[in-house]
């Protein structure tokens, strides 16, 4: 019996160990960290021996292969160790792949990872395809794989699970776009960065399809030093033709394939942002290289509603409309939502600032914000880089009074954005935490004016 241990019993691990005991492994588990109740429970009922707080080397060494969590950094002693002694270690979505026969289709990129592959699940089950979602986004690719039977799985990836993958193979890969993220992670060099986003095409065939966003200068540069055995090229862009791929011209996004071409006007789109064109763009790709009809795909934009807090919109309080999008951790997911509305914005950012680069903002701010509300144990950062846009600059750690001051400050037709720019940990448990404490405050601001 061949002898499989994991580290981290998070929803990878965990879902990684279920499937391989499942799969006749003997299965070990251990986590540096104190394991959650829930899954904890979980490895309880199926007899998993773990454990938590510690990695036994004694206990480790022994594996014939590790399933090693995302999230777990290759720079600790415990995965140095296991190089050394050149034990193989591999991603839970590495182990998942080998255990069925869907057509995969993987989706990765800096920002808009989440929004493009609920989308193209979405289109793919409106058009009556058998097809699941998991990766980066809720349920473990393992688990789905223990649990389900798809014919298609559209997984979202992201660079950390990209790193250990070995045979996986996609059948479409797409990329929308890098920016930097996470270098610390890559020895803050952004090629590193880059080549983990590009393991998405490794073992690809000819006859797979490469959606990748034409524009984006990282993208762009480092494919062209890729030259053997690359799929086939589907480009997606806003300001260049392409034969086979996506393209806007004349208010109309045109997709052409080897077995279609069709328009849409931009005003059918579902999602607000010249980012999300990009994010429909690659979703409608996928949909149509797998077959579905232009009046299926049609259907589909109709009845997706989007996701929480990625430029999510609450209410209309007096005409002043208030945006989640508690999602946006870094500058540039600010950036794109920033840009997005025509109207004067009153902007709620802040958190824990990674280091943040605010110059990409500072013309977008002085064009489109009109006032600025700090939200965050120390705003002063944040606070200093937009101190010469001469706007209104106020600070708080409570969300109501953020909420109840951006009303104070807005007139009708105002916006009233929350895209924070940095994470939430300084003031909330995660972004979702956020985006549902603004979306309660906005609630209650609703319920006390009428």
């Amino acid at each position: 019996m061949k002898k499989l241990v994991v580290l981290g019993a998070g929803e990878s691990g965990t879902g990684a160990a279920l499937l391989a005991q499942a799969k006749g492994y003997q299965v070990f588990v251990s986590d540096k960290n104190i394991i959650t109740k829930g899954y904890k429970q979980q490895l309880l009922d199926h007899k998993i021996e773990f454990e938590e707080c510690k990695h036994t080397w004694d206990k480790i060494k022994i594996a014939d292969e590790v399933i090693k969590s995302p999230g777990i950094p290759n720079h600790i002693a415990i995965i140095q160790a296991l190089q050394e002694a050149s034990i193989p270690i591999i991603d839970e979505v590495e182990f998942a792949s080998r255990y069925t026969k869907a057509s995969l289709i993987a989706i990765t990129g800096s920002n808009g990872k989440s929004t493009t592959t609920h989308l193209a699940y979405h289109l793919l089950k409106a058009g009556g395809l058998n097809v699941g979602i998991a990766g980066n986004i809720g349920t473990s690719f393992a688990r789905k794989v223990l649990l389900e039977e798809h014919n298609y799985y559209v997984l979202e990836l992201s660079s950390f699970q990209l790193e250990h993958l070995q045979t996986f193979k996609a059948d479409i890969a797409c990329i929308l776009n890098i920016t930097p993220d996470h270098l610390d992670r890559y020895d803050n060099q952004l090629n590193n960065y880059i080549a983990a986003k590009f393991r998405i095409l490794r073992n690809m065939i000819k006859e797979g399809y490469f959606i990748y966003n034409q524009d984006d200068t990282n993208i762009r540069e480092y494919l062209v030093k890729q030259t053997t055995n690359l799929p086939q090229l589907y480009p997606i862009s806003l300001t260049q033709s392409t034969h086979h791929g996506a393209y806007v011209e004349n208010n109309h996004l045109h997709f052409v394939g080897d077995n279609y071409n069709f328009q849409l006007p931009t005003q059918t789109l579902p999602l607000l942002g010249k980012h999300n064109i990009y994010n429909t763009m690659a979703a409608i790709s996928i949909a149509s290289l797998l077959g579905l009809s232009y009046a299926s795909i049609l259907d589909g934009l109709r009845t997706f509603k989007g996701l929480p807090h990625r430029m999510e919109w609450i209410a209309n309080v007096n005409q002043v409309s208030f945006y989640n999008d508690s999602k946006a951790t870094n500058v540039e997911s600010a950036a794109v939502a920033l840009e997005s509305f025509t109207s004067p914005i009153i902007w709620i950012a802040g958190g824990y600032d990674k280091g943040n680069d605010y110059n990409v903002l500072k013309p977008i701010v002085k064009n489109s914000v009109k006032a600025l509300i700090c939200l965050g144990k120390d705003n002063q950062t944040i606070c200093k880089a937009f101190k010469e846009s001469n706007i209104p600059i106020y600070e708080t750690q409570v969300m109501q009074e953020a909420v109840s001051l951006a009303y104070t400050l807005a007139k009708p037709q105002d916006i009233v954005l929350l895209s924070p720019a940095c994470a939430s940990f300084d003031l909330f448990k995660n972004f979702e935490d956020r985006g549902e404490q603004f979306r309660y405050a906005v609630q209650q601001l609703l319920t006390s004016i009428n």
